[in-house]
């Protein structure tokens, strides 16, 4: 049978993530590794990337407007969001540091932000809020708020090496524009 492009997708950003994290960082920790190539692939679509809405259904496109709408929101609502938090954060300033610049100008409210402290809080949060099936997930994501400049770092590492494969694939994933 052959794969699918999702499924094709996934075994790419699977191999990729485990090569940077396994071989090159040596952290032999699958389901966080698991973890950061689901989230590539969440985030090819620009919608998942901008996915969390306000109260009023406004799009939500900054760290700032998150954490406040976090407030708002109680039990899994808030874990959802304060973990969209620590994956939008990774997701940035592991792939895309060089936008950082843009999400965090002067005119933003992201402008004070440090995105590595902001996720790293996230995940914590999103950690401690109990869900009623136990799946293992707030273990992972209270890795992630520990390793978070490992992973970013990690992430990285996937960027320059599906860069290294194919110069062309580097315009699929979704950019701040």
């Amino acid at each position: 049978m052959t794969p699918t492009p999702s499924q094709t997708l996934r075994r790419f950003f699977t191999g990729l993530t485990e090569h940077a994290f396994v071989s090159q960082l040596g952290v032999a920790d699958p389901p966080l590794v698991d973890y950061v190539a689901s989230l590539l692939v969440r985030f090819l679509r620009n919608d998942m990337v901008y996915r969390l809405r306000d109260l009023t259904g406004k799009r939500l496109e900054e760290v700032a407007g998150m954490m406040l709408e976090g407030q708002e929101r109680i039990g899994e609502a808030r874990r959802e969001l304060h973990q969209h938090v620590g994956d939008f954060t990774l997701f940035w300033t592991g792939l895309y540091p060089e936008s950082l610049r843009q999400m965090q100008d002067k005119e933003r409210k992201d402008y004070f932000l440090d995105y590595c402290e902001q996720g790293k809080r996230a995940y914590y949060i999103a950690s401690t809020i109990p869900v009623d099936e136990e799946d293992g997930k707030n273990e992972v994501l209270r890795r992630l708020s520990h390793e978070f400049e490992m992973c970013v770092y990690g992430l990285g590492e996937v960027r320059r090496e599906w860069e290294r494969r194919d110069d062309n694939f580097s315009g699929i994933l979704p950019i701040n524009n």
